[in-house]
């Protein structure tokens, strides 16, 4: 998949949630009101923020795509990563605020101080039809993330995956209120809560790992390894640093040749670390190779890898 596919596919996805959201956020609000459902309502409110960040995050994809100029020589695709901040701090606050009126509502009926009594069957089936909708929802966005790889875009497959969770939680309190339990009903939108707010976490904790350049994963590091065994002359890894910006990285590797090599023998190695690279790792827009010299005495079968900050080959 090229960039411009990426990029299509990238504002497909955010256009076709927005306009998802858009037509629940009306409908259940609309229904949870009507219904006299305190569930349905919450989750409403949570696809009225869905709204909002998606908006949000439609912006700053489309400022992602721009192409690289003098002050952003790499594009500006960091801008996703930041997308992904947003929608993490988007869903943290609505995880809070849906927790908070849930206790109040539970609070409420135990106190006697609410007439709540139940809700109606158009707001069950307006839960259902969001169950179904988010289920499709997730599916697809969560394949278009992986395959573009794309930050922002995982965590809107994410939040699509909440949204299942807080309208099943909302099915389960309208049907087990209209039986008569009509705590069920808040409690089910406190409990969905949680489990937003621990997405959200996750969302903020993965979008600002990349913002801060933290080196790369196990499973880079290893396909790394596994191409430089098959560069001859390279006898150890001291250091791998990536930074991503948006789908590129820029990589820096730090290498050992045998020390009694020439200049332009060493040049040679490094230039032929880079084009393996360049051949095998997607999006990866900057190799820089620095080679050190190794004594002769050191040039021998490595039994262990070490993955950081001394990576070593197995020959």
């Amino acid at each position: 998949m090229n960039l411009d596919q990426r990029e299509r596919k990238s504002l497909i996805v955010v256009n076709l949630g927005l306009a998802a959201n858009i037509f629940l956020a009306g409908l259940k609000t609309g229904m949870g009101i009507l219904g006299h459902s305190p569930a349905l309502l919450a989750d409403g409110i949570n696809s009225t923020s869905d709204v909002a960040y998606y908006v949000v995050v439609g912006i700053f994809m489309r400022l992602a795509c721009k192409p690289p100029d003098k002050e952003h020589p790499y594009g500006h695709h960091q801008l996703e990563s930041i997308a992904a901040l947003i929608v993490g701090a988007f869903v943290i606050t609505t995880a809070v605020t849906i927790f908070w009126t849930a206790i109040n509502d539970i609070y409420d009926l135990l106190m006697g101080q609410s007439d709540f009594a139940g809700a109606t069957v158009g707001a069950l089936w307006v839960a259902l039809l969001t169950i179904f909708l988010k289920i499709g929802l997730t599916t697809y966005t969560r394949r278009v993330g992986q395959k573009t790889d794309n930050l922002a875009v995982l965590a809107l497959a994410r939040d699509h995956r909440n949204d299942i969770f807080s309208a099943l939680a909302a099915t389960i309190g309208i049907f087990l209120g209209r039986m008569g339990y009509l705590w069920v009903d808040p409690l089910a939108g406190a409990l969905v809560a949680l489990v937003v707010l621990r997405t959200g976490v996750e969302i903020l904790r993965e979008s600002s790992t990349n913002l801060m350049d933290t080196i790369p994963g196990q499973t880079l590091a290893q396909q790394i390894l596994d191409l430089l065994r098959q560069v001859p002359g390279v006898n150890q890894i001291e250091e791998i640093h990536a930074h991503r910006f948006g789908p590129y990285l820029v990589m820096n590797l730090t290498i050992c040749v045998d020390g009694s090599l020439s200049v332009t023998e060493g040049d040679r190695i490094a230039c032929e670390v880079e084009n393996t690279l360049y051949q095998n790792i997607d999006f990866l827009r900057r190799v820089y190779v620095h080679y050190h010299p190794l004594k002769s005495a050191q040039l021998q079968p490595v039994g262990r890898v070490k993955t950081h900050p001394t990576i070593l080959l197995e020959r």
